[in-house]
């Protein structure tokens, strides 16, 4: 798939089939993640792979907007790593740059794939934390939801001609 086919095709995707995500592939979304573009090129990120069904089904309780979870066969969180953010504030960015990525490569491996905002809901972000034991210094962005599509939307042009300015407003 080249790149101007995955933009413009992807969608996120909301209804997995439960059939496992092999694990060639889990490697193959987190490399991609970490290929992203950092401030300093600092990579403050790390992921955390969530496989295991009782930990998927509790996702739900945490973000009311990932009910997807009780079905799909994984999850991969997208958190900033403080300790290694020395740009303040440019985390959410780099880790933002990363899930993009990550979606674009679920796409690209024929995977069907949700982002599901953590950060900056602090409920959000404590709910995760607790759950899975983050350390300290370990801020949750965003649940990636992934998994074999059993339903996929059309692809929708978004260009908007009246949301572009050249050279100032």
């Amino acid at each position: 798939m080249n790149t101007r086919d995955a933009i413009h095709t992807r969608r996120s995707v909301r209804a997995f089939s439960p059939q496992p995500v092999p694990a060639t592939a889990i490697r193959e979304l987190v490399e991609a993640a970490m290929q992203a573009p950092s401030a300093g090129n600092e990579q403050p990120w790390q992921f955390v792979v969530i496989d295991d069904r009782a930990l998927l089904d509790g996702i739900p309780e945490i973000l009311p907007y990932a009910p997807m979870c009780r079905v799909a066969p994984l999850a991969i969180l997208v958190c900033g790593d403080m300790n290694e953010a020395h740009h303040t504030g440019y985390w959410v960015q780099d880790c933002s740059a990363a899930t993009q990525n990550l979606l674009l490569m679920a796409h690209d491996l024929g995977l069907g794939a949700v982002w599901t905002g953590v950060y900056p809901n602090k409920e959000r972000v404590s709910g995760l934390q607790e759950m899975l034991r983050l350390p300290a210094g370990i801020v949750p962005l965003a649940l990636v939801v992934i998994g074999i599509p059993t339903d996929q939307a059309e692809p929708v042009a978004r260009f908007r001609e009246n949301r572009v300015h050249h050279n100032g407003w």
